[in-house]
């Protein structure tokens, strides 16, 4: 399996019934698991020294008539929180996702801004229709790190226009207004929890985690188990390496068919919410 040049990620998600997710007890029997699961497929697994848990409020940006997510575009900001202390800078991902990828590769979404950015083109692999089925995303994204919440948005379209100039190029009316989607009680609080690093053959290492979404302490809405490893000039022509992390990925499913939750995206489920 050859992967194309221009992909930087392959990133593996899995959307985990909400049921018990707010118990750690609950949480450990699913590492557990994912642990012996790795040993019977033959998958290297090492845990993370001093790994520690992180929080952060997530929510979305869109016109009132969803022209964002009507035309493939995710605009996310996340905000780091200690505690009930909200940091006063957080991070904010353009994002165009879609099947085809030379529509996704047309779109440019490099920021316009002296802020700290990254840009990564993914594969998003994510269960089809049934256990043992995958379905194949392409993603191009640009992540700013820093950006003051004091200077985000000021509720335009043209103010998000500034910051990434490739929107200017939708067919979107460029005075609609920009507003949180599903108001700014829609916030959800994510806790992203690491569970380990995976280890695929000729040493490619995937990043393992599980990220739970919260309405409010207490309440979970969704869980989310990812693995995800960077393609490299070094990895790019690791058949063998590709192949068997689909492998895993689509056994993975079969092993977890009880905890799976069936649906597409955890952004999805925000939009729906409203609806």
């Amino acid at each position: 399996m050859k992967l194309y040049d221009s992909i930087t990620n392959r990133e593996f998600k899995l959307l985990i019934k909400p049921d018990g997710l707010e118990r750690r007890s609950k949480v450990a029997a699913l590492t557990d698991l994912i642990v012996n699961f790795c040993k019977q497929n033959k998958v290297g697994f090492s845990h993370l020294d001093n790994a520690a848990s992180g929080l952060r409020n997530v929510y979305f940006y869109d016109t009132p008539k969803e022209d964002f997510r009507r035309n493939n575009v995710i605009l996310r900001v996340r905000e780091s929180r200690q505690n009930i202390w909200v940091d006063d800078w957080c991070e904010v991902t353009l994002k165009y996702r879609s099947q085809d990828i030379t529509e996704t590769s047309n779109f440019d979404p490099v920021p316009k801004t002296k802020t700290k950015s990254r840009l990564r083109f993914k594969q998003e692999i994510l269960r089809g229709d049934t256990d043992g089925s995958m379905r194949i995303l392409y993603s191009s994204n640009a992540i700013l790190d820093a950006v003051p919440l004091d200077s985000l948005f000021d509720r335009s379209l043209g103010s998000v226009d500034k910051f990434f100039p490739g929107l200017v190029k939708l067919p979107i009316d460029k005075k609609l207004p920009l507003r949180i989607v599903g108001g700014a009680g829609n916030k959800v609080l994510e806790v992203s929890l690491p569970i380990g690093n995976l280890e695929f053959k000729g040493g490619v290492q995937a990043h393992c985690d599980i990220a739970i979404w919260l309405k409010r302490v207490g309440q979970p809405i969704i869980g989310e188990l990812t693995f995800s490893y960077r393609v490299t000039d070094s990895n790019r022509l690791d058949h063998k390496a590709h192949k068997q992390a689909d492998r895993f990925f689509q056994n993975l499913q079969k092993e977890l068919a009880d905890w799976l939750q069936v649906g597409s995206t955890k952004t999805a489920l925000i939009y729906d919410a409203q609806n």
